[in-house]
């Protein structure tokens, strides 16, 4: 009997661990894994993602620590590549002691990535992804502190109308967040009566000559790409050289003081460059200025966007965690306790505003800006001129 006991015992104790929560353990670490891009084109966001996650950890973790849990932060580099986060994914949720996830910057790494969180129930909340689909599959996993695309193309059109925009030719980057974008933005402005001159769909980086040149010729009064700043900045820069004087507009994919360092003053030649985005520049926010400061004395930069949603995500993982603990008698919750106890938060006093999740994941209401590049100097990205703001409810 005492040699079968010795052979069961370490079972029983990997099955407490695989359904973390089910059992006491000695064990009391939990922790709290976050997939933005640390390498490559994209890492100066991915970054601070990363930073904002962990500054909020540090200074928010002290409820959990005083239940005696130890709290850690396990970043990954998805890299901005969805073979990457779904890979990372895998051995996110292979580790019973991950009972959250900042769950990444770019929603084409997110839609695939997510299935994993959604089969393994880990509770995910998002500072960035924004594309209709990470909510809208009703997983009760996944969650987001920013707006949709679905909104924010119909904002955007909504600004061109203002501009007097009669002609747009409307470019994306073949990715899942660029073409949605631009496909929301394309609809809405049709339905408003701006002409669309035509559509390009693009995996170009590099050289947009061939794409540049029929879009030359037709003469919009602005070139709408839906897409990321390392494609849309080189694609604007390339257009200034070829003569293009219109009005730039795209999306929040732009948003990053990485655009200036490639396009330069591309993007305050001419009419301008105006850039709708489901966030603000961390100091439109009331109760920012703390973590502005903070975040600059820990990591010696102003955070870039998505950061101060990033210390909200994290804030909210963590109030989740700590409420189904409680709820757990002290102990370690299990994942899906941590994603029912998310859901279950209201009005949460957040850096960025207060803030509770609707029935699907997303914001009650959120806040979309409409921006226009101030300046050429990376450094001044954060100064860039709000020219309104309007607060509108997710779709149903």
């Amino acid at each position: 009997m005492k040699r079968t006991l010795s052979v069961l015992g370490p079972a029983v104790a990997a099955l407490c661990l695989v359904f973390a929560g089910g059992c006491d353990q000695e064990n009391k670490t939990i922790k709290i894994a976050s997939q933005s891009p640390l390498s490559g084109s994209q890492s100066a966001i991915g970054a601070d993602i990363k930073n904002s996650a962990q500054l909020a950890m540090g200074q928010l973790s002290e409820p959990l620590t005083k239940m005696g849990f130890k709290v850690e932060l396990v970043p990954f580099d998805d890299q901005a590549n969805p073979d990457t986060g779904v890979a990372n994914a895998k051995a996110i949720v292979s580790d019973p002691a991950v009972l959250g996830l900042i769950a990444h910057y770019n929603s084409g790494v997110c839609i695939p990535s997510s299935e994993e969180y959604h089969s393994a129930n880990l509770c995910a909340v998002s500072p960035g992804t924004t594309n209709p689909r990470i909510t809208d599959r009703g997983y009760p996993e996944m969650n987001r502190v920013c707006g949709r695309d679905d909104v924010q193309g119909a904002v955007g059109a909504d600004f061109a109308k203002s501009l007097g925009i009669k002609t747009v030719w409307v470019l994306s980057d073949k990715g899942a967040y660029g073409q949605g974008i631009a496909s929301y933005f394309k609809k809405e402005a049709e339905g408003k009566g701006i002409k669309v001159l035509g559509v390009t769909d693009t995996d170009e980086k590099d050289n947009f000559d061939a794409i540049l040149s029929p879009i030359l010729s037709a003469k919009p009064d602005t070139i709408y790409f839906g897409g990321m700043f390392d494609h849309t900045a080189v694609f604007y820069k390339q257009a200034r050289e070829k003569g293009y004087k219109g009005v730039f507009l795209t999306c929040d994919g732009l948003d990053s003081s990485d655009a200036t360092k490639i396009a330069g003053r591309a993007l305050t030649d001419g009419l301008g460059t105006y850039y709708s985005s489901t966030v603000g520049p961390p100091q439109s926010y009331p109760n920012t200025a703390k973590f502005i400061a903070d975040f600059k004395a820990k990591y010696g930069n102003t955070p870039e966007p998505f950061c101060a949603q990033s210390y909200d995500a994290m804030a909210m993982l963590l109030k989740a965690v700590e409420s189904a603990a409680k709820a757990n008698n002290g102990k370690l919750p299990s994942r899906v306790e941590v994603c029912k106890a998310l859901r279950a938060i209201q009005n949460y006093p957040g850096i960025t505003g207060t803030i509770t999740l609707n029935g699907k994941g997303d914001l009650s209401m959120n806040k979309y800006f409409i921006l226009k590049v101030a300046s050429s100097d990376p450094l001044k990205w954060s100064e860039n001129k709000i020219i309104y703001t309007v607060d509108i409810a997710p779709p149903q």
